[in-house]
């Protein structure tokens, strides 16, 4: 395969093998990205082999449903064979940052409901430890300048997400900081303090949600990692 593969045409090849992880006749949990619209599109092809879909933003369920896959509300689907999202980051244990298309939360939630995470992402998130990509933090507005001290001391820098000049409000209603500056070399533990933390409604650290299985693609074609 030429290494000449654009990231777009990395994106498609890994959208298009998640299909092999997709139960027929049952739901499957779905993302949100660029990477993920691909593997929305290859799932258009077998629509008629599942039940539907469980999205984590509204952006990809206006996708789903544009391409005439049905959309079931989390509450009513009970627990999903497989969830497919893409990855900011992920590392050699399947620990990710995700985030950066601002649907961490219901990303965890639809996760956290699925038996098995495959993580479809191109060979450039691989990486030996999180922190190089900013950690999405979604925050309850009222408590941004303390949990940014917070992150200060731990000694990152917090910024507030911005979208046409006022701060981006997720699908939730909230807000999102990105955390530069750290090196995550204890994931669990690293998720679970910032959780805890009074206004945090999630951070973007996936690591009780770890992907189980990563499909990477890559110049030679997609690779097979698991975790």
């Amino acid at each position: 395969m030429s290494s000449s593969l654009t990231q777009d045409e990395l994106k498609t090849l890994v959208g298009q093998a998640a299909l092999a992880y997709v139960v027929p006749g049952q739901l499957v949990g779905v993302g949100t990205g660029s990477t993920v619209n691909k593997f929305i599109d290859a799932l258009a092809t077998i629509k008629d082999q599942i039940t539907g879909a469980v999205s984590s933003s509204e952006a990809s369920t206006a996708r789903l449903l544009a391409l005439g896959i049905p959309v079931l509300d989390a509450n009513d689907a009970g627990e999903l064979a497989v969830y497919i999202d893409g990855a900011d980051e992920i590392d050699h244990a399947g620990y990710m940052i995700k985030g950066g298309g601002a649907a961490l939360t219901r990303e965890k939630i639809v996760a956290a409901q699925s038996k098995t995470f495959v993580c479809i992402a191109d060979e450039s998130k691989l990486v030996d430890a999180l922190g190089a990509f900013a950690v999405p933090v979604e925050v309850i507005p009222m408590a941004t300048a303390r949990i940014m001290r917070q992150f200060a001391r731990m000694g990152g820098q917090a910024s507030l997400r911005l979208k046409d000049g006022a701060p981006l409000v997720t699908d939730n209603g909230q807000h999102i900081l990105d955390v530069r500056g750290l090196r995550i070399l204890k994931p669990l533990d690293f998720e679970s303090e910032v959780n805890q933390w009074p206004g945090v409604v999630t951070v973007g650290v996936f690591a009780h949600q770890r992907a189980q299985v990563c499909l990477l693609g890559t110049a030679a074609g997609v690779k097979t990692l698991t975790f």
